[in-house]
């Protein structure tokens, strides 16, 4: 099930966070890719359906992704030397 869940404006998340959501992002999509390739190997109708279910969901939890990290911004590292 997916949810219509938008995040809060004005809100900070550390490098590290964004780096991994976005190294999600990038999997998704290229799972979806790939599954979507699949589609012509299969004959049953509905492993196709099933199978075009998972890309859709993969697409659409990918564009999740990339909504939270636009109304996100990035944290600035901390001081590495004490002034």
């Amino acid at each position: 099930m997916i949810y219509d869940w938008t995040p809060p404006d004005n809100f900070e998340i550390s490098p590290r966070f964004r780096l991994s959501i976005e190294e999600r992002i990038a999997r998704l999509e290229s799972d979806a890719d790939w599954d979507e390739a699949q589609v012509s190997r299969l004959d049953n109708i509905d492993h196709i359906r099933r199978q075009m279910r998972l890309v859709a969901a993969e697409r659409a939890e990918a564009m999740r992704m990339r909504v939270f990290l636009d109304r996100a911004t990035t944290r600035l590292p901390g001081r590495l030397i004490a002034l």
